[in-house]
């Protein structure tokens, strides 16, 4: 299967929209790839796997509620807050990261895509405030420095995914005064690239 044919098999209740939007991906990224170095060059071959596909496989555990509120903290090349606003119009995402120009050709990718569900803002993690149900990363920092952002006084989360790769035992034992669990992608991608990657689910409240 190609990666598109891999997302439509997962989630086989996208909307006409939707897949035009997953569709409209590409082509956005190359061009904006060629201008600002979002993702690495060698990975725009493998684009729709290693980065759409890789956002959403967040999406086979997390199953918000319309209205849910979402931060995608360090999110550079937008990643995984675009795939999973286009998977959940019905649930509000802010994209959080320190580099402005690559928040500048993340904004123009979402406004191209017509999403209504996504705000872009240039900051800190450490400087974000307010109540949200879930935050979202991808390889961003260690387990007990992201859950370090999400319990700070004044920004209030109920949980975190986070895409990670390999032996997680030293991280996950340095946050254990949370809940969480591992879930590993080997086996339901069928690639080789997923073979070592894990979605890691931590509770807060």
């Amino acid at each position: 299967m190609t990666g598109f044919d891999l997302i439509e098999h997962h989630f086989p209740a996208l909307s006409d929209l939707q897949k035009k939007q997953f569709h409209a991906l590409p082509e956005l990224y190359a061009e904006w790839n060629a201008q600002i170095n979002l993702i690495s060059r060698k990975d725009m071959e493998h684009f729709v796997e290693r980065h759409v596909l890789h956002s959403l496989a967040i999406a086979l555990h997390w199953k918000p509620k319309p209205g849910n509120r979402a931060i995608d903290i360090g999110t550079g090349g937008g990643f995984p807050g675009i795939p999973l606003a286009i998977l959940y119009p019905d649930v509000s995402f802010l994209l959080v990261d320190s580099i402005g120009k690559k928040l500048k050709a993340v904004d123009a990718i979402s406004l191209a895509l017509g999403l209504k569900n996504v705000e872009i803002r240039h900051a800190r993690a450490e400087e974000i405030r307010g109540k949200f149900d879930v935050a979202l990363s991808r390889a961003v920092a260690r387990l007990s420095v992201l859950t370090g952002y999400c319990t700070r006084p004044r920004l209030k989360i109920s949980e975190l995914y986070c895409l990670k790769g390999g032996d997680l035992r030293e991280e996950v034992e340095e946050i254990d005064e949370f809940p969480s669990m591992v879930y590993a992608l080997s086996g339901k991608f069928e690639s080789e690239f997923f073979e070592t990657k894990k979605v890691v689910y931590v509770k807060f409240i």
